[in-house]
């Protein structure tokens, strides 16, 4: 036997450590549940736990994968009341994501654009444009058209009026070239100039890209940017547009509660009087654009129910059925059964039309973008024909939880999973058809809340980086759990709700910040190596 001043000083790791004990960056209830397991079995055996074995067991409970970097705006806007408005979260653009294929279109329009504003003698040795991809971009991109739509914004193309034939081309004729014209300067462009770079490294936001105008081996002009969701996109050295202040000023739910109950005003009231405050427009002008939104969003469902059964683009040769499904839903003989399938199919229809890179609505995302669109279609025309103010209404409801959720958590699933795409749909579509009934401002909340609580932890994991599975038909499971939100919300007494809405947004920030990184829209987990394509 080992005599007592020679055994092994190596600690067992029984005693729980206190607070001061649990390294920093580290979750606590993980590390407190590790390092007690750790002296369990270091009892049952006994056998001392070496000091590396410890510490590789307290690395193992560290977050792998952080949100975005602290300098991007986006991440700094948390810190102040929310600024955002409706011309900026409501985008309509090209799918199947706002974060790989909007994102980058605007991205390169705006650097064609910069290009454009050079002095004439810098122009004159311009000889090419490149793009390099990294991260979640090079990852998944080609499954999202990245390519196509960097290559559209360099040739001068702004997603909001891009005929989707056109990207439809690119990817049936990808070997095309285009003339781009910078001063007196004529460029040639293809596909071969949208580099997928790095996957992994250690970037500002996982939505990473730079654009470059060359002189040859010279670099003119470089420009590093970032999608950071729902087709917003900022760039290094990005100062944000002044604005005005807002009348109401808030950065969580329970703040804009108490400006209700204070004014007596409605959640949809109180964003109206902050929209016009903040960008300086009239009700008038932001009604305007309110049913144009809604326009398009209708258009998009409908486009989608009027397709024929087809095989959608890509690998996976997924057929699609929105179509299909309402027309057997409208046939059930049950009427809560028809309201479920007819939900559903609408909600297939606008996420097929983002499968195939027809112009879609961000609400918040691309990959999200069949929630929204069902629901607005359900409450108008297709559904209820509630009066189009309502609809309204509805909209900015909806717009504050994706606001909130922007604002304090994310809404790219390169960060945070399908949880942040599907969830927060989902969430603002309660909140809509709760403020489209005229329910108090308490149920409009509980409402999101429970939407988005029941989506926390969802992963992103499409097969083959394709918007396709599983992402059109959660869109139908979000649209549905919108309703199932607002009927649960509605009916209780709706004081006696245990979980708030902030608290819920605040989960879905940490289970982002802790999800493992190949459940962030980089196909590297889950149904996407699940799945054998044959």
């Amino acid at each position: 036997m080992t005599p007592p001043d020679t055994q092994d000083k190596t600690p067992l790791a029984t005693d729980v450590p206190g607070e001061a004990s649990v390294p920093a960056g580290v979750d606590r209830r993980a590390f407190l549940m590790r390092t007690a397991m750790i002296g369990a079995t270091a009892v049952l055996t006994g056998r001392p736990v070496p000091a590396d074995a410890q510490a590789a067991a307290a690395k193992a409970t560290s977050p792998k994968v952080n949100l975005a970097s602290p300098t991007l705006n986006v991440v700094k806007q948390s810190k102040g009341p929310v600024m955002t408005t409706v011309d900026e979260f409501y985008k309509v653009g090209p799918g199947p994501s706002s974060s790989h294929t909007i994102g980058p279109m605007r991205i390169t329009y705006d650097f064609y654009s910069r290009c454009t504003k050079l002095p004439k003698d810098q122009l004159a040795k311009a000889t090419g444009l490149k793009v390099h991809l990294y991260g979640s971009l090079s990852a998944t991109g080609k499954g999202h058209g990245t390519e196509r739509a960097a290559l559209a914004g360099l040739v001068g193309k702004e997603p909001a009026t891009v005929d989707p034939l056109f990207l439809d081309s690119l990817r049936d004729k990808p070997g095309q070239t285009f003339p781009v014209k910078l001063g007196d300067k004529t460029l040639t462009l293809s596909l071969k100039d949208v580099i997928y770079d790095a996957t992994k490294g250690d970037f500002p936001h996982a939505n990473t890209m730079t654009c470059k105008l060359l002189a040859g081996d010279k670099v003119l002009l470089e420009q590093e940017y970032y999608s950071v969701g729902g087709g917003f996109i900022e760039w290094k050295g990005y100062q944000p547009p002044k604005k005005g202040q807002p009348k109401y000023p808030y950065s969580t739910m329970k703040e804009l509660q108490a400006h209700a109950e204070k004014t007596k005003l409605s959640i949809a009231q109180l964003a109206m009087a902050n929209e016009m405050a903040v960008s300086g427009k009239t009700e008038a002008e932001i009604n305007a654009f309110l049913d144009k939104i809604a326009t398009a969003m209708v258009n998009i469902v409908k486009s989608g129910l009027s397709m024929p059964v087809a095989t959608l683009p890509g690998p996976i040769k997924l057929k699609t059925k929105a179509g299909e499904v309402y027309k057997r839903a409208m046939d059930d003989t049950y009427a809560n059964q028809r309201g479920i399938g007819v939900v559903s199919a609408y909600a297939l229809a606008a996420s097929e039309e983002n499968a195939r890179g027809h112009l879609v609505v961000t609400a918040p995302t691309g990959g999200s973008a069949g929630v929204m669109p069902s629901l607005v279609h359900v409450l108008g025309e297709g559904g209820r024909k509630l009066p189009q103010q309502k609809i309204r209404d509805g909209l900015l409801a909806g717009v504050v939880v994706g606001y909130l959720c922007k604002h304090n958590a994310t809404l790219a699933a390169a960060e945070g999973g399908c949880q942040a795409e599907i969830g927060v749909a989902s969430a603002m579509g309660a909140a809509m058809i709760a403020q489209a009934h005229d329910f108090p401002h308490q149920v409009v909340a509980n409402a999101a809340e429970s939407a988005l609580e029941h989506h926390l932890g969802m992963t992103c994991d499409p097969v083959a980086g394709y918007v396709q599975i599983p992402c059109i038909e959660r869109c139908a499971f979000g649209a549905v759990k919108s309703w199932t939100g607002f009927m649960i919300a509605s009916n209780e007494i709706a004081a006696d709700r245990r979980v708030d809405f902030d608290t819920t947004v605040n989960a879905m920030a940490l289970t982002a910040k802790e999800m493992n990184s190949k459940y962030k829209e980089t196909a590297e987990g889950g149904l996407a190596v699940s799945l054998v394509l044959c």
